[in-house]
């Protein structure tokens, strides 16, 4: 009863227990947790630079960075919130007094089909545009008064809001100062041997650098670029439609699209040629380009996972885990690929001596041996 097996297994299972049960615990704060491990990994080799410059002082080398990332990362994304913000209660006061009416924008598009495609499509039989325009314009309103009132929810939840963000800064602070002892740790407690925890823990910190800096930078760049593009066209509440387009283009290929790409079409079909011909260039040739040249660069080159990949498990990140979802998707990917790398790895290595004994054997048993 009080065998060594036996005592071993319940101390698995005890640890397996309490190491869910902590889990458990931080889930309320997964958020705030995820982000500082993030944070502490893309600014890391900073706080080794100031650890150098100030002598060895992690203390202040950590409140240092720590201050950096509230002024180059916290601040101007609070700042952009409050913004699109209030843009979103304005075009949601608009849309409440009818200034706004989307079934009536894709009326005029609609009414702006030539002739010979309506007899066609009549003649034919084919999708009633008019039914998919009525329940798409629903959907769409439906979905406008969901994001709206997630939008205020926001504002009413400050206070969460706050809790969360202190407690990532409080967090990141300690994991910049200790985060190299951690990891130590953290190498030394998981039962794997040295060289497979060392691989796996630098793809781990290398795919979620690639992945963060290469996903945040293409959609800075493709949500500013697209809410320029608004600003010079009149079209309002250009910073809230940046805004989506920068989080739209976490998706590759398609993103800012969903956003420039019906503009132009109502613009087209309303008369205004030049203006949707100007969106149409500029999202395409700009914003596209953007996406095209970009993503591979700082994506892909890193993590080494094809396009589609990356496309695919972006998708199922983001609808499992919301926002971070584009972090943890892609580098679930890769430690999966890497995984597998080592395991194919292993089983070479464990053949080859069976093969080159086998090699020396068999002459001996060749027709050529006497």
């Amino acid at each position: 009863m009080n065998s060594p097996g036996l005592q071993r297994t319940v101390f698995l299972l005890l640890l397996a227990v309490v190491t869910a049960a902590l889990v458990w615990v931080l889930s309320p704060f997964f958020g705030a947790v995820f982000w500082a491990i993030i944070m502490a990994l893309l600014f890391d080799s900073t706080f080794r630079a100031l650890l150098r410059r100030l002598g060895g002082r992690r203390n202040l080398a950590a409140l240092l960075t720590l201050l950096l990332i509230v002024l180059i990362v916290v601040l101007p994304m609070v700042l952009l919130g409050v913004a699109a913000a209030n843009e979103v209660s304005a075009l949601v006061a608009r849309v409440n007094a009818g200034d706004i009416n989307f079934r009536s924008y894709a009326q005029q598009v609609l009414a702006a089909r030539p002739a010979w495609l309506t007899e066609q499509m009549t003649q034919f039989d084919l999708i009633d545009l008019q039914s998919v325009v009525e329940k798409f314009s629903d959907a769409l309103l439906k979905r406008g008064q969901t994001i709206a009132s997630q939008a205020l929810s926001i504002g009413q939840n400050a206070l969460l809001f706050v809790v969360n963000l202190v407690v990532m800064l409080y967090l990141l602070f300690f994991l910049l100062r200790d985060g190299e002892q951690l990891s130590r740790m953290f190498r030394q407690a998981v039962p794997m041997e040295r060289v497979q925890t060392h691989y796996l823990t630098s793809k781990f910190a290398t795919v979620v650098r690639a992945t963060v800096k290469g996903n945040v930078l293409v959609a800075l760049v493709q949500g500013a670029l697209g809410g320029l593009a608004f600003w010079a066209l009149g079209i309002r509440g250009a910073v809230l439609w940046g805004s989506i387009m920068a989080i739209l283009s976490l998706l590759p290929a398609v993103g800012a699209s969903l956003i420039w790409g019906p503009v132009a079409i109502y613009l087209l079909a309303t008369g205004s040629l030049w203006p949707g011909v100007a969106l149409v260039v500029w999202g395409a040739l700009v914003i596209g380009m953007m996406d095209n040249l970009l993503r591979p660069i700082l994506v892909g080159k890193d993590t080494k996972l094809p396009d589609y990949v990356v496309l695919l498990t972006t998708l199922g990140g983001l609808s499992l885990f919301g926002i971070s979802g584009f972090v943890i998707g892609p580098t679930i990917a890769a430690l999966f690929m890497a995984a597998w790398a080592l395991f194919a790895r292993e089983e070479e290595q464990a053949a080859a001596p069976a093969a080159a004994a086998q090699a020396v054997a068999a002459p001996e048993d060749g027709p050529l041996a006497d």
